[in-house]
């Protein structure tokens, strides 16, 4: 018997079972009839906002896409930013956020100079286990949710294929650019801060260290996106390719 089927019976029966003893306690069946409808009415809420999240967890891949494909397009630092913002917020509703999610941000914060949050994030990805795919047997019950509709969407490419192509290419430059990125990112936060701009291609400059709140425990509470346009713009514009 398969897992949501065998789901589904134990939850027809603990129905059941709560019609049965409110029966005997002399609740009239209109009061079971709407107390019915208020927990269907919640639950519908509830569904539709998690699966919400998960679309824009989906979106967020396909415009983190679009900036970190290499082609002509010249991005403007607010766009950037924002489409960080909103890879952000999906670290408050998966606690263990997929591997992909994390080196999505972290080449992301790579491409407008912020080096150091690039090398947290990124030193996850390939260091710690605990955001290994293969590693993780006890998921939270978002990340389930997030799997099921991956999978969905891998055995029916026509759902979205946007959004799929998207992730296949993150994945190839995950497996492609991941380490690099990362031995990058270290080597330029240990650069020595007496070092000129002119030393080095502006691409190079880091700037100034920009945490995020979310998977990081270690990390400071990040400030709002005003204050990481003030920094992107203060960098040199040839940092958004």
């Amino acid at each position: 018997m398969r897992s949501s089927n065998r789901k589904l019976i134990q939850k027809s029966i603990a129905v059941i079972v709560i019609v049965a003893l409110l029966q005997l306690v002399g609740v009239s069946a209109m009061m079971m009839l709407f107390a019915t409808g208020i927990v269907f009415l919640v639950w519908m809420v509830n569904h539709r906002s998690q699966t919400r999240e998960l679309e824009q967890i989906f979106s967020f891949y396909v415009s983190a896409d679009a900036i970190l494909r290499e082609d002509e397009r010249r991005w403007y630092a607010f766009e950037v930013a924002e489409v960080i913002e909103d890879g952000e917020r999906a670290l408050d509703y998966i606690p263990d956020c997929p591997a992909l999610h994390l080196f999505a941000l972290g080449a992301l914060y790579h491409r407008i100079g912020k080096y150091e949050v690039t090398a947290e994030y990124l030193g996850r990805v390939l260091e710690d286990d605990h955001y290994d795919e293969r590693q993780n047997s006890a998921p939270s019950q978002q990340l389930r949710r997030y799997v099921m509709m991956l999978r969905r969407l891998e055995a029916n490419p026509a759902l979205a294929p946007q959004k799929l192509a998207a992730i296949r290419s993150l994945e190839r430059l995950r497996r492609k650019q991941a380490a690099r990125l990362l031995d990058e990112s270290r080597a330029l936060v240990k650069t020595p801060a007496s070092e000129t701009p002119t030393e080095r291609e502006p691409s190079q400059i880091p700037a100034e260290s920009y945490v995020p709140q979310g998977a990081l425990p270690l990390a400071r509470a990040r400030p709002p996106i005003s204050e990481v346009l003030h920094d992107v713009y203060q960098d040199d514009p040839s940092t958004l390719n």
